[in-house]
């Protein structure tokens, strides 16, 4: 059976998880790299056991869950120590990702199978990756996607965002966007850019319209 992998990502405050529910709403099989993060570093789970082995016991808090105050303190910033540890927890924690990807995938691949409905050409065909840092790990990560969108808008509209919507200060706000790549670099991978400055219904029917053509051309 022919499923269509498709990868959804945009910068931070752009409108990517309003696209992603879009898909999910029309029966697409979303995969939240997001939740996936938070869920490799469970209490308990290895992940979590090895970055304390690197960063020391103030990696936990004292329910044993993720200090990311602490874990922020050491990975965001220009330092070459700060770059250094980054990579550290991120050949940690993508790994780890990737395979819980993987696992999601094929369990709905079978489900789907199994249940034999004429999914070919409908949005149950569609198993979309939500991945917000994709240009970081497209070389990295073990998948081959059939296309790939992303969801952009200009800074100052992003910023403007983050301030109203997720309680951010301007500070903050412009951190999390200059330790994110470039929109350049999402654009080169890409091969849908969707502009959420458009007016919502817009915006999403032109997603829809560009899925329809390559379901058509697929199938």
């Amino acid at each position: 059976m022919t499923m269509m992998r498709i990868a959804v990502t945009g910068g931070i405050a752009a409108g990517k998880s309003t696209v992603v529910n879009h898909l999910r709403s029309l029966g697409a099989f979303v995969i939240d790299y997001d939740v996936l993060a938070r869920k490799v570093v469970e209490p308990g789970s290895v992940v979590l056991q090895q970055i304390v082995s690197i960063f020391g016991e103030n990696a936990v808090k004292n329910d044993g869950s993720l200090n990311r105050e602490f874990i922020a303190k050491h990975v965001f910033g220009d330092s070459d120590e700060s770059c250094e540890n980054r990579k550290k927890l991120e050949s940690l924690i993508h790994p780890a990702i990737y395979d819980c990807a993987k696992t999601l995938e094929s369990e709905y691949v079978n489900k789907i199978s199994e249940e034999n409905h004429s999914v070919l050409g409908s949005m149950s065909s569609v198993i979309v990756h939500d991945i917000p840092l994709l240009a970081q790990v497209i070389d990295s990560i073990p998948f081959s996607f059939d296309h790939i969108i992303t969801v952009e808008a200009p800074k100052d509209v992003r910023i403007a965002r983050m301030i109203s919507e997720r309680k951010m200060s301007q500070n903050q706000a412009q951190q999390r966007i200059n330790n994110q790549v470039e929109e350049i670099e999402r654009k080169k991978i890409a091969d849908f850019v969707v502009d959420s400055t458009k007016p919502m219904e817009v915006m999403l029917k032109s997603v829809d319209s560009k899925i329809k053509t390559w379901m058509g051309k697929e199938h």
